[in-house]
């Protein structure tokens, strides 16, 4: 039978954490004790760098506006979740699953993974990746990490509880997968709407996982304008549009069946509080920004990607493009910041991730 923590149990529980989360901080706390990442690209920080694909991005001229250099971040400069993570408070980045040591994984840990996808079998046409199940068990390892460092099931519990868990993934279901019919039967076998139910209940099914595992705070995101990318419009061609209707459409889809489900598991799972965010679609950004090509040289990886050592624009941050399909930091930056701030339902909903972070 389960037993209640008592009040004292608790106590000491909360000094055992501070003691062991913020052993040398003389600032103030990050809002939230850790920040777990799942996601594929837009989120990646190294976890693919010894994988064999071409979904990697170690090279220059990635990272030029890095202090680190080319880090594995499919950007010149941070992703999304660094500056997240900067909103919330950590002194540092959270660190990559593939790089995690010691008491570093106290503050959370990134499992995203560059092509990976809700589906096992997305974005293998690049190569190997790490799909969002494989994710989840990399987090249940490292759950099991936490609890030997701290010696304490209940601290453990505690601690994932005050979590906040990202889950931004979807994008290469549809580009690395449903829209590429010469490697994939999925379009075959699925009308869109079809695939686009068949996603959500997948996600729905290992977000519910992570909630069994101690996850009760979830920024889950849905899936931006992938059509408006410089590599679908040449790619797939846009017929007069101004961007690809079908990966757009696509995409709705999916964000359309996603929203209720955040709703639905609000409703369902006790304790828990998910969030939905809108990415504002890849094209988004002032009317100043360079919206229709890329900042460096493409060629890399499967074609979207920049060419090692090539040179890049000189104005990265007049870019919403850094390669044909990633944001440039300042792209980043407008994003996290909309993520973290917005009041709007459109953008956040029920809550941005500032009160998530409260909750």
């Amino acid at each position: 039978m389960e037993r209640k923590l008592e009040l004292m149990e608790l106590v000491a529980i909360s000094v055992l954490l501070a003691l062991l989360i913020l052993p040398n901080k003389a600032n103030a706390a990050p809002q939230v004790p850790c920040y777990f990442i799942f996601g594929d690209s837009l989120s990646d920080n190294g976890n693919n760098n010894n994988l064999l694909t071409l979904a990697k991005v170690n090279y220059p001229p990635y990272g030029i506006d890095f202090p680190q250099g080319p880090t594995a971040r499919f950007s010149n400069g941070r992703n999304m979740h660094d500056f997240i993570a900067e909103l919330l408070g950590f002194k540092d980045y959270i660190p990559a699953f593939a790089n995690s040591r010691g008491k570093s994984i106290f503050s959370g840990v990134n499992y995203a993974s560059g092509s990976a996808g809700i589906r096992d079998e997305t974005g293998t046409n690049l190569g190997i990746c790490v799909p969002l199940n494989e994710q989840i068990k990399n987090h249940k390892s490292i759950i099991s990490r936490i609890t030997r460092l701290m010696q304490n099931d209940s601290a453990t519990d505690l601690l994932l509880r005050q979590c906040i868990y990202s889950v931004q993934i979807g994008s290469n279901d549809y580009i690395n997968n449903y829209f590429k019919p010469e490697f994939y039967e999925t379009s075959r076998s699925f009308t869109p709407s079809e695939y686009a139910t068949l996603l959500v209940q997948q996600l729905s099914l290992q977000l519910k996982t992570l909630y069994n595992y101690g996850a009760r705070k979830f920024a889950v995101y849905g899936v931006g304008q992938i059509g408006c990318t410089p590599y679908a419009i040449s790619v797939y061609g846009t017929n007069g549009s101004v961007c690809v209707e079908k990966l757009n459409e696509g995409a709705a889809l999916f964000n359309d069946r996603l929203k209720p489900l955040i709703h639905q598991l609000n409703n369902n799972l006790p304790d828990a509080k998910f969030i939905y965010l809108n990415p504002s679609g890849t094209a988004t950004g002032p009317a100043t920004f360079v919206t229709n090509s890329p900042c460096c040289t493409i060629g890399g990886g499967g074609g979207e990607l920049c060419l090692r050592n090539s040179k890049p624009c000189s104005r990265p941050w007049q870019y919403v493009f850094w390669d044909a399909v990633h944001p440039t930091e300042a792209l980043n930056k407008i994003l996290a910041d909309g993520a973290y701030r917005s009041m709007s339902p459109l953008e956040a909903s029920p809550l941005n991730i500032q009160q998530l972070a409260m909750y």
